[in-house]
């Protein structure tokens, strides 16, 4: 980032918003840029200044969930030939016999430059998250990363823990000042307030939040407390979990749940989990002949909402939860 992250950014006030950032379309990657998004509409991800496809792809839990390695590659290299070049990771995604990022990597060298790429993680004490960069490098076979998350911020105290001295804000930012890292950013699952505090006391590149959720008190508003700030900060604002409605509420439908997420004017793109060809084609033609919702029918998905919003039991909910992981994951 721009600022070291030293104990002078713990400010108790938020941060001076800069004005409002515009998320419209563009309609191809500019003739300079190493991306190659086939005509599907793109929008520069915020202070990354790097022109993305408005749907990135999720290597987490469904992807991982494809047993077979030729099949989920085979999955992954359809996905880039049509222009989804973002690829999201994280040093806790895989199952039982290989991780996501390995599986990435045996991919990635002949096309590095051409990706967009992500990780994430979950390590708040600096010396852990220096060994989980370094073995994500590793693993993924690359020697940067575009894009380097922070996993899972929990809470407000977890939002203002990250920039102590020592922890995994001053590693990142020493990872940011020798190109290894390009851009830094923040996800989150559980709480709205910690994700706003993270995003008041820093000066992160990209935010990127779990949709759909509210609580009964109104408490937790994920789209209507962190996702305008951070987008009058500058920051990009991706949103996850889109479908996940789906597993709690009948009726909803997939499709409108990604043009949902896509319509929302301060999100600038969605990342969205794939197991099969069938579901990318189909998530593929949504962006392709994407318009925004009118009104009436984005009120009307907010009303289909509430059995969702009212739900007391989603996992990601939980702080402890920590996406894509698996207890049995291969850590080589």
């Amino acid at each position: 980032m721009n600022q070291k992250f030293t104990r002078r950014h713990f400010v108790q006030t938020t941060a001076a918003a800069t004005a409002s950032v515009a998320i419209a379309p563009l309609s191809a990657c500019s003739a300079s840029s190493p991306y190659d998004a086939k005509g599907l509409p793109t929008v520069r991800l915020g202070k990354t200044g790097s022109i993305v496809p408005r749907m990135g792809f999720g290597c987490g839990s469904r992807w991982m969930a494809i047993p077979d390695d030729e099949t989920a590659l085979e999955i992954l290299e359809y996905a880039f030939d049509q222009g989804l070049y973002y690829w999201d990771t994280a040093s806790s995604y895989g199952n039982e016999r290989i991780s996501s990022e390995e599986r990435i990597g045996m991919i990635l060298k002949e096309r590095r430059e051409n990706v967009f790429l992500t990780s994430k993680t979950g390590d708040r004490e600096g010396d852990m998250a220096k060994k989980s960069v370094e073995r994500s490098l590793k693993r993924l076979g690359t020697d940067h990363i575009d894009l380097m998350y922070v996993h899972a911020v929990s809470s407000v105290e977890d939002a203002e823990q990250l920039g102590r001295k020592g922890m995994v804000l001053d590693v990142l930012d020493q990872f940011k000042s020798e190109g290894i890292i390009r851009n830094i950013g923040f996800s989150g699952h559980a709480s709205a307030e910690g994700m706003k505090r993270a995003v008041e006391l820093y000066d992160f590149d990209v935010m990127m939040m779990a949709l759909n959720h509210q609580s009964t008190d109104g408490t937790e508003d994920f789209e209507g407390l962190p996702a305008p700030l951070a987008r009058k900060k500058g920051m990009g604002v991706v949103a996850m979990k889109v479908i996940r409605p789906r597993e709690t509420v009948n009726g909803l439908s997939a499709n409108d749940l990604v043009r949902y997420a896509l319509t929302l004017d301060d999100f600038h793109m969605a990342n969205i989990g794939i197991d099969s060809k069938e579901v990318l084609n189909s998530n593929l033609e949504i962006l392709k002949t994407f318009t925004p919702l009118e009104d009436e029918k984005m009120k009307d998905l907010r009303m289909a909402l509430q059995p969702f919003y009212r739900g007391r039991n989603l996992e990601w909910m939980n702080p402890a939860y920590q996406d894509g992981w698996n207890a049995n994951i291969h850590l080589a």
